[in-house]
Formats: C-alpha cells, sequence, structure tokens
C-alpha cells in the first residue's frame, strides 16, 4: 500500500506532535518524523506544513544564528497548536480505532 496519501492526511498532526516533543528547525522537525518511521515524508511537505501552521496561529517562531550557516528559524507550539494537537490527536484515535475494527481481521 502506498503510505504517501495516507501521509498527507496526517501530516499536520505529526508536525505537531514532533513540535510537541521540543522546539525544532525545519529539518530537524523532517529528521524527527523519520525517525519515528515515516521514511517517505518530503522536505518540501514538511516545510510548507510549518509555514501553514504558522500562518493559521498554531505555531510560533524565532531565529538562531548559526556558525555553519544560514540563521535557523525554529518553531514552536503555542497554547492554540497544543489545543489543535490534542483534537487532532482525539480524532485520529477514534478513526485508527475503527479502522482497526475493520481490518482487523483481515
Amino acid at each position: 500500500m502506498d503510505t504517501s496519501q495516507l501521509l498527507k492526511g496526517v501530516l499536520d498532526l505529526a508536525v505537531l506532535a514532533v513540535l510537541d516533543r521540543g522546539d525544532g528547525y525545519g529539518y530537524d522537525v523532517v529528521r524527527g518524523l523519520r525517525a519515528a518511521g515515516l521514511q517517505e515524508v518530503g522536505d518540501a511537505s514538511v516545510y510548507g506544513t510549518l509555514r501553514r501552521l504558522y500562518n493559521a496561529g498554531l505555531l510560533t517562531s524565532y531565529v538562531v544564528p548559526s556558525e555553519e550557516g544560514p540563521h535557523r528559524k525554529y518553531y514552536s507550539l503555542n497554547a492554540p497548536g497544543r489545543d489543535r494537537l490534542r483534537e487532532m490527536a482525539k480524532t485520529w484515535r477514534a478513526f485508527a480505532a475503527t479502522m482497526e475494527g475493520l481490518v482487523g481481521a483481515a
């Protein structure tokens, strides 16, 4: 089964969950997703998701100077972002339980 379509539907949740563990810049988030088993996640998809979540008011950002290259823009969850994460996680759990009920015996 091609998981790329499934990932598109849950990328917001996955990114919020990674940032709930700690602030990070774009590639930090990509690495966190891949370390969790989402190997097929694309860099551009994550960067676009970060921008969209930031523009929606769910993240804050700050810039940290880097001695090894350009400054890094770090993202962190704010209160609305944590609220959205809880809502989305609840929805995910209900959906996953429904799907497990459907395919669990397959």
